[in-house]
């Protein structure tokens, strides 16, 4: 299985092609759709990238596949600045994911 980016911007893209991961740069909602539809039909592509900017787009369709599809993993990263949240991050995912707060 490969993993596959979805970035907002090159600085990330060229981080991940050097560590041997390929993917994409999309600003527009549909694009990134379409890029993250592209990959989730691809067998071959276990892990989906994407940038905390990607997620706030489409979040809804993000959330879809993280709880119906068991085929792909997909996982939010920080941009070249960092998380744009203030408060701790793996808090906040635990409570979104599974609802325990911690």
């Amino acid at each position: 299985m490969k993993s596959f980016l979805i970035s907002d911007n090159r600085d990330t893209l060229l981080a991940m092609r050097l560590a041997g991961i390929d993917g994409i740069i999309a600003h527009e909602k549909e694009e990134i759709l379409k890029q993250l539809n592209s990959a989730l039909k691809d067998k071959n592509i276990g892990i989906i990238i994407i940038t905390e900017k990607i997620q706030d787009k489409i979040m809804d369709r993000v959330m879809e596949v993280r709880i119906n599809e068991n085929n792909h993993l997909i996982v939010t990263i920080p941009d070249r600045h960092g998380f744009s949240s203030k408060e701790d991050f793996i808090t906040k995912y635990i409570n979104e994911s599974i609802g325990i707060k911690i």
